[in-house]
């Protein structure tokens, strides 16, 4: 049985690719293949990670997104068995949503063995509202047969809403039964961390990748090493992957 990972989120910016390049990292590092698909028309940032070999689907016919185009990406998933993921962009979040639902990917998946799940991203900030809300149609409109990720990411603001963090909020206690796994990503500013990191990502490097290099320095090296160890230690617990 292979796992379709997909990432929705209808914000753009909210982490999206990194979320969808850490979990490709981390399938490699218990020994994993993955075959890694990027369907953002306009962006394609998961593409530019040379390492992990990702497959770009081009939606854009001319300056409209043609949904057929989808098609490609369920032929590819359906005849693999390994661990599918694919990142879709903001401006095909709509499109991509729907054609899942009304073509009835997800029970389709499962008749073939395969387990779908949806991975999305609440952030905070002045996006919190946004994404919760986004988490909240997604569980809403999919069925029982795709399971739901929430990546928590706390880059643009504490995740926190009247005092209430994600999981005391009445969207997720409303739709908790369909959550299978939340993911924290660790607070990530200043000239250490964040810098370490948004360097990082700039340069479409996976953590082995920077980790390796001799020309960056040894505590540079080492912060990455223990975001790596962070959120490689959550994917480990959850057990949906």
């Amino acid at each position: 049985m292979a796992k379709i990972h997909i990432l929705l989120q209808g914000k753009g910016g909210v982490g999206k690719s990194f979320a969808a390049a850490t979990l490709a990292q981390y399938k490699i590092s218990k020994g994993e293949s993955t075959l890694n698909i990027d369907t953002d028309p306009v962006n394609s940032t998961f593409h530019g990670y040379s390492a992990l070999k990702v497959q770009r689907i081009q939606l854009l016919e001319g300056d409209e997104i043609n949904t057929r185009n989808f098609d490609a990406f369920v032929d590819l998933a359906a005849g693999t068995q390994t661990d599918v993921i694919v990142d879709n962009g903001a401006s095909s979040f709509v499109p991509m949503s729907h054609y899942l639902i009304s073509n009835h990917v997800p029970t389709l998946f499962a008749e073939m063995g395969h387990q779908m799940i949806i991975h999305t991203i609440v952030t905070g900030g002045q996006s919190l509202l946004d994404t919760v809300s986004g988490f909240s149609q997604l569980a809403t409109q999919f069925p029982n047969e795709a399971l739901f990720v929430v990546w928590l990411n706390p880059y643009w603001g504490p995740i926190e809403h009247e005092g209430k963090g994600f999981e005391q909020m009445k969207a997720y206690l409303a739709k908790k039964d369909r959550v299978t796994a939340i993911v924290r990503v660790p607070v990530l500013k200043g000239e250490t961390y964040g810098r370490d990191l948004s360097e990082m990502l700039q340069q479409r490097l996976t953590f082995d990748e920077a980790i390796a290099m001799d020309s960056l320095t040894i505590m540079t090296r080492q912060r990455l090493k223990i975001v790596k160890g962070q959120l490689f230690g959550q994917l480990a617990n959850a057990m949906v992957l």
